[in-house]
């Protein structure tokens, strides 16, 4: 589905939701999808599907300059942030659950402390602060985009074939994440959106007041074996989340960074739970 955002200077732009095969209905209680560095929509494939076929309105973006969405990338969680309460407007969403991955999952952290009671639900998959990329890291995706998308892809992923639930029997998960970043990070020949999004990763310094300001529960899905977004480096914004009295759970996945492709049926079920999904 596209809606039609307008940038700070007034110019039109088009953005993309995937909506898991069912019609937009701004009515029912929705959620909006937000993915990572070099991702887009596709990555939430098995998770927006079941749950936009069982009540919940869904919006998988592909943000800004990302796939099929137009518009300037972001260049700091705090601009992608307002790029989700402006969609929320465009869609004419009231309240809305937010679930973000890595770099997503900082967007919807600053996005939910925000937008405050507009947000009723907030998962962060895959989270960390401070989320810190390797100098090398960040040089290479910058220089030598085709070696970061190597690197990145060893560390993401804690298997070579993913369950069949998500992708399929057989499916070559390295492959299809190799596929996938060549793919986004061609969609936009204006600017490097693979350097862009980690800069925007390390240079983030609000987690800690934002989970301070959140005023809805949250949960966090982390993969036991992630070796970019470790389990303990989400501890600052659990401790924050407790030493401010807020209500939040904790659910450990199988497998690494890319849980909802690595460990889907239990990303899912994490968030069934979390939203009282009935089965």
């Amino acid at each position: 589905m596209q809606f039609q955002l307008q940038t700070a200077s007034g110019k039109a732009y088009e953005v993309y939701a995937y909506t898991g095969g069912k019609t937009f209905d701004a009515a029912k209680p929705t959620l909006v999808f937000i993915h990572g560095v070099l991702n887009d929509h596709s990555v939430w494939i098995l998770q927006t599907r079941y749950l936009a076929h069982h009540g919940f309105n869904v919006l998988a973006v592909d943000l800004p300059g990302h796939g099929r969405s137009g518009g300037d990338a972001p260049s700091s969680v705090e601009e992608a942030s307002q790029f989700i309460a402006d969609l929320l407007d465009a869609a004419g969403v009231k309240q809305a659950s937010l679930v973000g991955h890595s770099w997503g999952s900082l967007i919807a952290l600053e996005t939910a402390a925000r937008l405050k009671e507009r947000i009723t639900h907030l998962a962060l998959i895959g989270t960390a602060f401070p989320m810190k990329v390797s100098p090398a890291l960040i040089e290479a995706s910058l220089n030598e985009p085709m070696k970061a998308l190597k690197m990145v892809n060893v560390f993401s992923r804690a298997t070579l074939a993913a369950p069949p639930s998500a992708l399929g029997p057989g499916t070559w998960v390295y492959g299809a994440s190799m596929a996938l970043g060549r793919r986004v990070l061609a969609s936009n020949t204006q600017v490097n959106i693979f350097h862009r999004g980690f800069v925007a990763c390390d240079s983030y310094p609000n987690g800690l007041e934002a989970i301070a300001d959140v005023t809805c529960p949250v949960l966090f899905v982390l993969g036991k074996n992630d070796q970019m977004t470790t389990p303990r480096a989400a501890k600052s914004l659990m401790d924050q989340a407790k030493a401010t009295g807020k209500t939040f759970s904790l659910v450990k996945v199988p497998m690494g960074h890319h849980q909802m492709s690595e460990s889907p049926e239990e990303t899912l079920n994490a968030l069934k739970a979390f939203l009282s999904v009935a089965t």
